[in-house]
């Protein structure tokens, strides 16, 4: 292979091909992005929150807060910034998210592309589901991005690189890792397996994977018996996290759509296996991808759901949960590997019409809760401190909306209990004698958890909550006296 024939040139060679197809499918894929005046889309809205705090220390006007020099968990953030000082705090974001969604999109398209060696067209439209499945709603942009960013890194380096593509590799390793460290680690730990698996013949080449799933075991024996860490294990079943769970969102519904793309699925592999009876049945690419996509549920069931260093310390939360995403693209990998089926592609078609109608519903609905949200902040003189302690329904998967209201508080208050400056995590940090933000990360927690009883030391807090039985976008304030406690008061679901 020369390198007029390498990983980037075919690239180029498919885009120009396909570049009417690529705008269309493109413009389809942004329009959630789109079509409310706000992203809900759980810490978008903290995010979006911290770049006006960043603002305001560029302009000198958030004592005890400052932006610290960080290489990671940073990408995002950075662009959200510079967006939001161009265009807005309203359009802003949407233009920051619409971009990380295509980077997403093409990124695995790219990935699967390469690993099953077809483009996968018919599968667009369950990679648009998980462009905007749980890791978008959650509002985890940096790791988003770089998942994203990992796969194109992957589809460069899948078959026979050459010097350019790893160049274009490392250019892109980097970008990853500015956005979040379990893209790079991903990738990386994914070349590092493919390398190794390429020099063991069979059947010893089994050796590798089930050695790599000890490692992971004896990882959860420690952490489960021996180890200082706080930490928690999921809370339902290991099988539940297979993937299909990053298509179950806002509510119980959306279990339709994942049972439904497991039944489609199923056929799939099985009209595949009887009407290739006679002949090999499945491909190189399908038993590399199920491989991976094995491993990755195997290790994925043995990590704990929330980690803390210490009882002073940010939680790394959600990790399970998060790395299903993972599962999820091999599995679209799997599936593009088998022969293309027009019955198939009517289906996924179908079940992503009902996600996106499910979707548009749930998030016109947090619109409507942050309009409330709005009407309350705005009345506020400006510097004042707030509590949100909003939960979500009970059988939604997407927490954090409380974060809507740090959004509203842009121009108008500040979240005192936002978590990101406190954890240490993010670019802006808070200090001790801030009276704009909490220092503590665990106290921080407690507030908006509605277990946090005001101490006599405390600024002046004004608690945003929830006051009405049935619909929980209606919402009351209230200031809080030392010695009550954040949340919505008892007597406000009597009235």
């Amino acid at each position: 292979m020369t390198e007029k024939n390498n990983a980037l040139s075919r690239g180029l060679r498919f885009v120009r091909t396909n570049i009417l197809l690529m705008s269309a499918i493109s413009v389809v894929v942004i329009i959630p992005c789109f079509w409310h005046r706000h992203i809900e889309a759980g810490d978008l809205p903290s995010h979006t929150f911290n770049a006006w705090l960043a603002t305001l220390v560029q302009q000198g006007r958030a004592p005890g807060l400052y932006i610290a020099p960080q290489w990671y968990n940073i990408l995002f953030d950075l662009l959200l910034l510079y967006s939001v000082k161009l265009f807005g705090f309203v359009a802003g974001p949407k233009i920051i998210a619409a971009i990380s969604v295509l980077t997403f999109f093409w990124g695995v398209f790219s990935f699967v592309a390469a690993a099953s060696e077809r483009p996968p067209w018919l599968l667009a439209p369950c990679i648009a589901m998980l462009a905007y499945g749980y890791t978008f709603n959650m509002g985890f942009f940096n790791y988003y991005l770089s998942m994203g960013l990992a796969c194109f890194g992957l589809a460069i380096l899948w078959k026979q690189p050459q010097r350019s593509d790893w160049l274009a590799a490392i250019f892109i390793f980097a970008f990853a890792t500015f956005a979040h460290p379990i893209g790079p680690l991903w990738f990386a730990g994914t070349l590092a397996f493919i390398a190794v698996r390429k020099k063991i013949r069979w059947p010893w080449r089994l050796i590798l994977p089930t050695a790599i799933i000890a490692v992971f075991l004896a990882a959860h024996l420690y952490l489960e018996n021996w180890s200082d860490f706080e930490f928690s294990w999921p809370e339902k079943p290991f099988y539940v996290f297979n993937g299909l769970d990053q298509f179950v969102l806002y509510s119980a519904r959306y279990r339709f759509v994942a049972y439904a793309l497991l039944a489609i699925f199923i056929f799939w592999l099985a009209s595949e296996y009887f009407q290739r009876r006679e002949a090999p049945i499945f491909s190189n690419p399908f038993f590399l991808s199920a491989e991976l996509y094995l491993l990755a549920f195997c290790v994925t069931s043995l990590l704990p759901q929330n980690v803390r260093g210490g009882p002073y310390s940010a939680w790394i939360g959600l990790l399970v949960s998060r790395l299903t995403i993972i599962s999820a693209i091999f599995a679209l990998c799997i599936l593009s590997s088998l022969r293309p089926s027009k019955p198939v592609a009517i289906a996924t078609l179908a079940c992503s019409l009902f996600f996106f109608a499910l979707l548009y519903r749930d998030t016109a609905t947090l619109n409507r809760l942050e309009a409330h949200a709005e009407s309350l902040t705005s009345a506020l003189p400006f510097g004042t401190r707030v509590i949100p302690t909003l939960t979500s329904p009970l059988d939604s998967r997407i927490q954090f909306v409380h974060h809507i209201v740090d959004r509203a508080c842009i121009g108008h208050c500040f979240t005192y209990s936002n978590y990101e400056p406190s954890s240490g995590q993010f670019h802006v940090h808070v200090s001790p004698v801030s009276p704009l933000i909490s220092y503590s990360a665990r106290d921080a927690q407690e507030m908006e958890a509605g277990n946090y009883i005001v101490r006599a030391s405390d600024p002046p807090f004004v608690d945003i909550y929830q006051c009405h039985p049935t619909d929980f976008t209606v919402l009351c304030a209230r200031a809080l006296a030392s010695g009550e406690k954040t949340g919505a008061p008892e007597s406000s679901f009597n009235n």
